[in-house]
């Protein structure tokens, strides 16, 4: 698939509340997809920095979107783990943050994958590896 599919991929498959991520694909390989996304103030907790569960969502959208890309088109999936560790702070002044997933292992009913996301110095800010199951 390439960025434009998968563009379109995110506007036509996912849930409202995911759409409103604002994800963009940014780029693509054989095994992988990376995404934008852009910090919002509705993605900023009190505390200053982007909640965790912004950081889940984007990272399980881009699985989503990497898995569709390895099979060359969408098909029903659900998640069945997904671990995520969280190694510095994304402050609300940081523009976007990379979402870049890669698929690990694709089996005939399980893919297996990891994504990091990272601030625009590069740095790493999550970690996340991933299990789903195709339907």
């Amino acid at each position: 698939m390439d960025i434009a599919a998968l563009q379109a991929l995110y506007a036509e498959v996912f849930a409202e509340w995911v759409r409103e991520l604002e994800l963009e694909v940014r780029s693509t390989t054989d095994d992988s997809v990376t995404l934008a996304l852009p910090v919002r103030a509705r993605h900023v907790h009190a505390g200053g920095v982007v909640c965790g569960q912004t950081l889940m969502a984007a990272a399980d959208t881009a699985l989503v979107l990497a898995i569709s890309h390895k099979l060359g088109g969408f098909r029903p999936q659900t998640t069945v783990q997904l671990q995520t560790s969280f190694l510095r702070p994304v402050g609300k002044d940081v523009a976007e943050v990379a979402v870049e997933a890669r698929i690990l292992k694709s089996g005939r009913s399980l893919v297996f994958g990891e994504v990091t996301l990272r601030l625009p110095d590069g740095q790493l800010a999550a970690h996340a590896t991933s299990t789903s199951a195709l339907l």
